[in-house]
């Protein structure tokens, strides 16, 4: 619009008004957790730590609903732990899809969730290991090729979701089964701290979560849309310096949660935050009959007035 505002004055407007969004967030963390197949990962964001005066490597996870198309960034004083991702899930039940990283293994054997694991990553293992042994790691590539062959050829088919479980018990199943094997056979015959010996360990540990992806067609074979949530986060990490504290982690994880389902559900977020912005205060009344899931992204309704000439 062509207003010049001084930074000061923008930076102390972005507090309250995570302030007044954190409700809900916290109704998007639930509607999130309510669903029954979710991707979780995480990355770092440069947080400043004023005992030692520098940033800090901090982590943000991301959670993010398939089928609804929903997300949300959880910040717990930048901690990766397993504890914390296990308090954060703790009321979740359904599929949970990630990559190999340990702290997971707290919801191994549970009943009530269910593990799959994450193709890309199994591929990137062994896309490392092709310098050092070429033939083994082009080998194990191709049989992955294959498989996200069998995924085009449903998306092209515009196959429902049993079409596509069909096809994968015809088609996948084989592919799944000897490429196993051959993990098995093959991991003695390399020394286990090369490339090619970790990206093999790494793949096999993980194959009967990997299989799970079999067991329902809307199942993805990799944990993909959950990275490509983060992204913008990682490019932003080129762009700003650092999260001030803790708490300014905290809104920032407000933030681009929202900002993140306006995307997923293909809304514009600026005709969003001018319509929620001036409705929240009302809904958040003690004693409102309202309720704030009405105004999450994936149920908004746009009205003429919340549209920006």
């Amino acid at each position: 619009m062509g207003l010049r505002i001084p930074e000061n004055t923008l930076n102390g407007w972005f507090k309250p008004t995570c302030e007044l969004l954190a409700p809900l967030y916290e109704e998007l963390k639930s509607e999130v957790l309510r669903s029954d197949y979710i991707q979780v990962d995480e990355t770092t964001v440069p947080v400043i730590d004023h005992d030692s005066h520098q940033a800090k490597k901090e982590y943000l996870w991301v959670v993010r609903s398939v089928m609804e198309r929903q997300a949300f960034f959880h910040y717990d004083d930048g901690s990766r732990s397993g504890k914390t991702v296990e308090t954060l899930l703790k009321s979740y039940k359904g599929y949970l899809q990630s990559d190999g990283y340990n702290a997971y293994n707290v919801f191994e054997g549970r009943d009530d969730i269910c593990l799959v694991a994450c193709m890309s990553h199994i591929r990137r293992a062994f896309e490392k290991s092709l310098e050092e042994h070429k033939a083994l790691a082009e080998y194990a590539l191709s049989e992955i090729q294959s498989l996200y062959r069998i995924e085009r050829m449903a998306d092209e088919k515009e196959m429902s979701h049993d079409d596509r479980k069909a096809l994968r018990e015809k088609l996948a199943v084989p592919i799944l089964d000897a490429f196993e094997q051959w993990m098995k056979d093959t991991y003695p015959t390399v020394l286990p701290r090369s490339r090619i010996g970790q990206a093999i360990a790494y793949s096999y540990s993980l194959w009967p979560r990997m299989k799970n992806y079999l067991k329902e067609g809307r199942l993805m074979i990799d944990n993909n849309l959950a990275e490509n949530t983060i992204r913008p986060i990682a490019i932003s990490r080129k762009n700003f310096l650092f999260c001030g504290n803790h708490q300014a982690a905290v809104h920032t994880a407000i933030i681009c949660s929202l900002l993140a389902s306006c995307k997923g559900v293909g809304i514009n977020p600026r005709e969003w935050l001018n319509d929620v912005l001036t409705k929240l205060p009302y809904y958040c009344q003690p004693g409102k009959t309202r309720d704030l899931k009405e105004l999450l992204p994936a149920y908004w309704q746009p009205t003429d007035s919340s549209r920006l000439q």
